[in-house]
């Protein structure tokens, strides 16, 4: 059998050969070869697919998503790894039924294959043809799937599968790729040398990653849209032990939309030399005490931590399966119009701002992955909940898109944050943050508070860099091995107690790209406890030596 024919075995699709004539494509499109193709197949499907006397589509989406990435990783002056690759990824949606009730369920919502590259209209046209194919039958298979499943469940609140929206046109640049790759690898190679300073250092790593995206989008609605991003990312990590066996780790990142918004290798350079610093003394400091409970201060970076773990999955309209009665999914699902945060801090998501006090932010974006305009949404209003984030997947007392449906290249579309900025009303000053800190130990009898400074992404949020913050001269005190015993949605609620003025924008180089933008906070009460889990077995003999004598 020849290749693809496999998709076609056992069916007969009313559907012209590829060389059949087509529409001219409309203005919109008839500059740009990949929209061009995609215009041109779509219109063949809308007016000719069909399978025998079943249902035809009512609606059909095409994406292409053409990806390119350079990476480099780097080891105490030496490189590891280099990678290069580009990928062309199409996908293609086909709904049979209508918007109430229709066939995105199970292996209906749409097929995915690699793409040719370049301007080649035919090749394109005739993957899409392909992947069309596929997608509906499959989605005449899902839609009676779903009738029988549907059969035997009571409904309590039935909404809509797919909302309307209005059509739109959105034809933005393109991005062309890396250009200086060459200088990332120099500089990856010279920064993780460094790291031959410290001994005790026993890991480090050093990555440099580009990440160039092209979006084309066309539907049967009518919208056409096209966008190019980038992400530039740079970060390096660390490891080491503490006399006792306790595992040590520091790490720093930075995330851009632009080439010329990273540091300079001078900037890189003097933070790296501060991380080791900060891990040789993270080595002597003492451990936290088994229990500490009382006020703990999160700086603006660790904050940052917080809300990516736990308020932007949280703000997220999900539509449950047919059988749960809940709004959405998610911890916030039942708190709407409820008080889910304390009522100075407002949550805004706002996709259509591109950049925040000299950093271009990566969750910008005109056109959504469903081909709906981006908005701004305030999804808490003075500690209220007020809205979710939602794409075309509506969900109880939310019918319609809010511009947020993303996707990660050739995934299906989720609702997701954008650009989160969290404000305070009122606002305090870093110094006024700390002040009221020690105050509040004051208050409560404690010899010192909790400063975090730094922290990473785990399971929860892993504090890095942590101080006690001793309330009789202020002074700072470097402390290892703690952890967070009880920072969940409740603690979000009720132990914030202020918030500062020092927003801090941050992006991530996630496969859908995001941005926080965030104060620092005072929770009242935490309990931090000491990790026992970091205790490992010291070497049996020391390493190699990194300089040579004299060096």
């Amino acid at each position: 059998m020849k290749r693809g024919g496999w998709l076609l075995a056992g069916a007969v699709v009313v559907l012209a050969a590829i060389s059949a004539p087509a529409q001219q494509p409309t203005p919109s499109t008839s500059d740009y070869p990949v929209l061009r193709a995609m215009s041109a197949e779509l219109e063949r499907s809308r007016s000719r697919l069909q399978l025998e006397q079943l249902d035809r589509p009512y609606y059909i989406e095409y994406s292409v998503t053409d990806a390119q990435e350079h990476s480099v990783d780097a080891a105490f002056g030496a490189l590891l790894q280099e990678n290069r690759q580009r990928s062309r990824l199409i996908r293609a949606v086909v709904r049979v039924g209508d918007y109430k009730n229709d066939s995105y369920f199970g292996p209906g919502q749409g097929q995915v294959a690699f793409a040719t590259l370049g301007d080649d209209e035919l090749a394109l046209r005739y993957q899409l043809w392909l992947a069309t194919d596929a997608a509906y039958k499959n989605a005449l298979a899902a839609r009676s799937a779903k009738q029988a499943m549907l059969q035997g469940l009571v409904v309590e609140h039935a909404v809509d599968d797919f909302s309307r929206e209005a059509s739109t046109i959105s034809i933005g640049p393109l991005v062309a790729g890396e250009k200086d790759p060459d200088g990332r690898r120099d500089l990856a190679r010279d920064i993780s040398a460094l790291f031959r300073d410290d001994p005790k250092i026993d890991a480090a790593n050093v990555h440099f990653e580009y990440r160039g995206v092209n979006r084309y989008f066309v539907n049967t609605e009518g919208t056409v849209g096209r966008s190019g991003g980038e992400n530039y990312t740079l970060y390096f990590t660390a490891s080491s032990q503490a006399p006792d066996g306790m595992r040590l780790g520091l790490s720093r990142d930075w995330v851009m939309a632009r080439g010329e918004e990273l540091p300079s290798a001078e900037v890189v350079g003097e933070a790296a030399r501060k991380l080791i610093a900060d891990l040789a003394a993270l080595r002597q400091a003492p451990v936290v005490e088994d229990t500490y409970r009382g006020p703990v201060l999160f700086a603006a970076d660790a904050a940052k931590m917080i809300f990516w773990n736990m308020v932007g999955p949280a703000i997220t309209g999900d539509q449950p399966a047919p059988s749960d009665s809940a709004r959405t999914t998610g911890p916030w699902a039942s708190y709407y119009k409820s008080r889910v945060l304390p009522d100075f801090l407002s949550v805004v998501d706002d996709p259509t701002i591109a950049s925040f006090n000299g950093r271009t932010l990566v969750g910008s974006y005109e056109l959504d992955d469903e081909g709906v305009t981006a908005m701004p949404v305030t999804v808490v209003d003075k500690g209220m909940l007020t809205n979710y984030l939602l794409g075309r997947r509506p969900i109880r007392d939310f019918p319609r898109s809010n511009g947020h449906g993303r996707a990660a290249p050739g995934g299906a579309p989720v609702a997701s944050f954008a650009n989160l900025f969290v404000r305070a009303n009122p606002g305090y000053s870093f110094e006024e943050m700390k002040q009221k800190l020690i105050e509040m130990c004051k208050q409560q009898g404690k010899p010192y508070g909790i400063l975090v400074y730094s922290a990473a992404s785990g399971n929860n949020v892993v504090p890095e860099l942590m101080y006690r913050v001793w309330t009789d001269d202020g002074r700072m005190e470097l402390v290892r091995g703690g952890t967070f015993a009880e920072l969940d949605m409740r603690t979000l609620r009720n132990e914030i107690v202020a918030a500062g003025d020092d927003l801090q924008a941050d992006n991530s180089n996630e496969a859908i790209p995001k941005a926080v933008i965030n104060p620092s906070v005072l929770f009242e009460e935490l309990e931090v406890q000491r990790n026992t889990r970091l205790q490992e077995t010291l070497p049996s003999y020391p390493p190699p030596a990194m300089r040579t004598a004299g060096a």
